[in-house]
């Protein structure tokens, strides 16, 4: 028999210490590069945005990928391509963790259309309370001196 799944993940992450150091005329070679990662790993890529210092992606796992080895994967390879690169010369590394989400296929069409308007979003809101909510909204117990 063969292996079905459907789930949604929103991961999200920074830059270090949540720095500005993401160029918007830049981030699109990184969104194509993170897509080339993603679909090397048989996921799904639904939507990607971010804004200077934090990044979302909503995807789909393949079964096969743990979402451990694919943020790892993403962080490693993205972090050594955006030096290799210089597209943003103050970029010294992603945050150490990540959070990731996961949601019903009901939701996908809110979840793109929150990720599209980061910047709209956070014209109001900081990462660090974006981040603070999702963990809230999620039921995931955090301390606080482990976040930015």
């Amino acid at each position: 028999m063969a292996t079905f799944t459907q789930i949604l993940y929103q991961i999200v992450f920074s830059t270090k210490n949540a720095e500005n150091t993401m160029i918007q005329d830049e981030v699109d070679k990184l969104y194509r590069y993170i897509w080339g990662v993603l679909k090397n790993k048989n996921c799904t890529l639904y939507q990607l945005n971010g804004t200077q210092n934090h990044l979302h992606i909503l995807t789909h796992v393949h079964p096969t990928v743990s979402v451990s080895d694919l943020v790892k994967d993403i962080k490693v390879s993205s972090s050594v391509w955006i030096k290799k690169q210089k597209i943003f010369p103050d970029f010294v590394s992603w945050q150490e963790g990540y959070g990731a989400f996961t949601y019903h296929i009901d939701q996908k069409k809110i979840l793109v259309n929150y990720i599209r308007n980061q910047h709209e979003h956070h014209r109001v809101k900081s990462f660090n309370e974006e981040f603070k909510e999702l963990l809230e909204e999620h039921g995931v117990k955090f301390d606080e001196r482990y976040l930015l």
